[in-house]
């Protein structure tokens, strides 16, 4: 199964170390204080990985979309 191009928007900003740690996604910050990963995810469990590792550095996950456009 190919991967599929999700997004998940955060609250605030990212760290340099942790924009590193999520190469193969693309990190746009908007000026409303969300930040927003996309890229592949191939599985529900990479899915899960991510957002496990957003938890542990306690940032809010706000949403999390599947991109239709991509």
């Amino acid at each position: 199964m190919p991967a599929r191009v999700m997004e998940v928007v955060v609250r605030g900003g990212l760290a340099p170390s942790l924009i590193a740690a999520l190469d193969g996604f693309a990190i746009d910050t908007a000026g409303s204080g969300l930040t927003s990963i996309t890229g592949p995810v191939t599985d529900q469990a990479m899915l899960f990985g991510l957002l496990g590792m957003l938890d542990e550095v306690h940032i809010e996950v706000v949403s999390v979309n599947p991109r239709q456009d991509a």
